[in-house]
């Protein structure tokens, strides 16, 4: 893009002020300015417009039901299990991992996925995702390709720390890196913010951008290529994430699932996680914030809250429905923040307050869009510790805290009792569950 092109597109959005310190800047920064702005599509441009005049509206959660959530036991979590080995086993299942967030709320400069979480190695969070995949791909002989949403800030560390670990035993050619979308930030009347004289405030446009940049990147026609089916989706902050577990994805299949979710028990009425709701023959993620009281503490005919289950963001997606959505339009999610911005003199200013915003998709908008759906609760210890701030609760301490009595579990189903005190850490390509450790076991017994 040159500069009359540029010209020509922002004076017909009305954004022609990008150019104002067009003549004060260096050709570097003239380039870079170019560069950039030849990423914004004016659709989006007039999409965010359209979401700033609307408003955040807040749809009516009133009427909305619990979703009935199987607990698999028994057979029907043999026929389960069954049903997802078959799928493993014929290479039928992708991984896909968001992470494209930095560390900072961790005191940590680099991707979040690069952060130190192994109890005694200090293996970064990335290693037990990858090793977990790796595991699944030896037991089953088939191939589980890895799609990695980045952002802009942290693709080029984040494939630098995989180069650098030797992709942590998975096949290069099996890891697929894309970056997700990213939208400039808006002042209220809908004009872009330049936070420095040659540059426009970006920001990524969420999780839910997920689905333009897995088309614009590749990623899913390389999945129709590769004949996969199931997609498992989890995200980065949680180690504890059983990846491609069979259990889940055969559930999935079963039920001729489009969308399915992994759901854990509250530990509070209150507590921040999305819930979906039953509305008609739709289903719908709501807010925490957008439940009542009356919602949050109202009981079953059980004694245990109705709205139990919340999301921790672990799905299965059919590969076709992703496909059929990822042209369609998702709802917008306004965030209002401070943001720098240049003043009429050319200045940076740093506002005390929110003067702009932040533009987010979350992929959970596309349940309602979902012809079939299905709901498996999970017991949380098992498989959710996120690692979200830097102390207290879901903090790097609980987390390997929580990853080392799972690993101690395991010793005590094959007889081992651990003391609470003893380190213990495990690599996820050399056991994924207690049964991988007693095999082991009585291999070494044997020797």
């Amino acid at each position: 893009m040159n500069y009359a092109e540029a010209e020509k597109m922002l004076k017909k959005c009305g954004q022609e002020h990008v150019l104002a310190y067009w003549k004060k800047l260096g050709k570097k920064e003239q380039a870079a300015l170019l560069e950039q702005i030849a990423t914004i599509e004016p659709k989006n441009l007039a999409y965010c417009q359209q979401a700033l005049k609307s408003g955040a509206d807040v749809p009516d959660s009133s009427k909305g039901k619990a979703p009935k959530v199987a607990v698999l036991k028994g057979k029907k979590l043999a026929e389960a299990v069954a049903a997802g080995e078959k799928e493993l086993k014929a290479g039928k299942v992708a991984a896909l991992l968001v992470a494209g967030g930095q560390g900072s709320r961790l005191g940590y400069d680099g991707p979040k996925g690069c952060y130190a979480i192994g109890p005694i190695t200090g293996a970064p969070l990335f290693y037990f995702h990858a090793r977990k995949i790796l595991a699944r791909t030896i037991r089953y002989g088939a191939t589980i390709p890895f799609y990695v949403m980045t952002s802009e800030a942290n693709n080029a560390a984040t494939v630098k720390c995989f180069e650098e670990n030797d992709y942590f035993g998975l096949n290069p050619d099996d890891v697929f890196f894309f970056t997700q979308g990213m939208w400039p930030g808006m002042t209220k009347d809908g004009k872009i913010i330049l936070d420095a004289p040659g540059h426009v405030f970006m920001s990524p446009d969420g999780h839910g951008g997920l689905l333009a940049a897995l088309k614009r990147s590749g990623a899913l026609a390389d999945m129709k290529k590769r004949g996969i089916k199931s997609v498992f989706f989890f995200q980065v902050d949680n180690p504890l994430v059983e990846i491609a577990d069979p259990a889940f994805i055969g559930y999935h299949v079963l039920n001729k699932s489009e969308y399915s979710l992994k759901l854990c028990a509250k530990r509070d009425p209150k507590e921040k996680v999305g819930m979906p709701m039953r509305f008609g023959k739709q289903y719908r993620m709501v807010e925490y914030t957008e439940m009542t009281d009356e919602q949050c503490n109202r009981k079953g005919k059980d004694g245990n809250l109705y709205f139990l289950y919340g999301s921790p963001a672990i799905h299965v997606f059919d590969r076709a429905f992703l496909d059929r959505e990822a042209s369609q339009p998702m709802p917008l999610h306004l965030a209002f923040k401070k943001i720098p911005y240049v003043d009429e003199k050319g200045k940076v200013v740093k506002p005390a307050e929110p003067n702009g915003y932040k533009f987010e998709k979350f992929i959970f908008d596309i349940l309602p869009k979902a012809k079939t759906a299905a709901f498996l609760a999970f017991d949380q210890k098992e498989e959710f510790s996120p690692v979200k701030n830097a102390e207290g609760g879901d903090s790097p301490a609980s987390c390997k805290a929580d990853m080392q009595a799972k690993w101690r579990r395991w010793f005590a189903e094959i007889g081992v009792t651990l003391a609470e005190d003893v380190p213990l850490e495990i690599d996820p390509a050399y056991a994924v569950d207690a049964a991988d450790l007693k095999s082991i076991g009585i291999c070494l017994g044997a020797e």
